[in-house]
């Protein structure tokens, strides 16, 4: 069992419950599923730009990610319907606490004048978002075979009703907030 996911079970939950008065343990906010997007708008001109980004987020979340293909044709960008224009991996269970373990202790220290992460990227529901200018970060990508640094989008999803109730399940789980 991952690390993080038994302290989950063992410190947070308690402190959860204490602190929000939860009559029952089912109600206690969790960790669903984070989903990891790169979007690739130059895999139109260059097909190979995918199969690198693809190989860059199965080292980094360890899982063979979906390539995601446009939905419509759009004549300005050149783009046509079914191209392939990115990558995308959805993550549960172990993996999922293994992945959040690494990108709060080990990725997000290494982002340059990191001061925290926003509070304000919450969608109302309980889901955070955030945007990595590059995949640098993660000490999975060697840097000199790195070509090009690309962004991501992290989707943290929760059963929290309330952004209150993620912020604190997220703060307890170690992501560095900004005050």
């Amino acid at each position: 069992m991952a690390r993080l996911k038994e302290q989950y079970k063992k410190e947070i939950v308690p402190a959860l419950v204490k602190q929000f008065e939860y009559k029952n343990l089912m109600a206690v906010p969790r960790l669903v599923k984070i989903s990891v997007n790169m979007g690739l708008g130059e895999a139109v001109a260059n097909a190979k730009v995918l199969d690198i980004a693809a190989d860059e987020i199965a080292s980094i979340c360890g899982q063979r990610p979906v390539v995601t293909r446009a939905k419509k044709s759009i004549a300005a960008f050149k783009l046509r319907q079914g191209m392939p224009i990115g990558a995308s991996v959805t993550l549960r269970g172990d993996r999922m606490y293994e992945f959040f373990d690494r990108l709060v202790n080990v990725a997000l220290p290494r982002v340059r004048d990191f001061r925290g992460v926003p509070t304000r990227s919450f969608d109302g529901r309980g889901n955070f978002t955030l945007g990595l200018r590059d995949q640098l970060i993660f000490p999975e990508i060697d840097f000199a075979k790195a070509d090009k640094a690309r962004g991501m989008n992290i989707t943290i999803v929760t059963t929290a009703k309330t952004d209150q109730e993620a912020r604190e399940l997220l703060g307890q789980l170690g992501m560095p907030f900004t005050k």
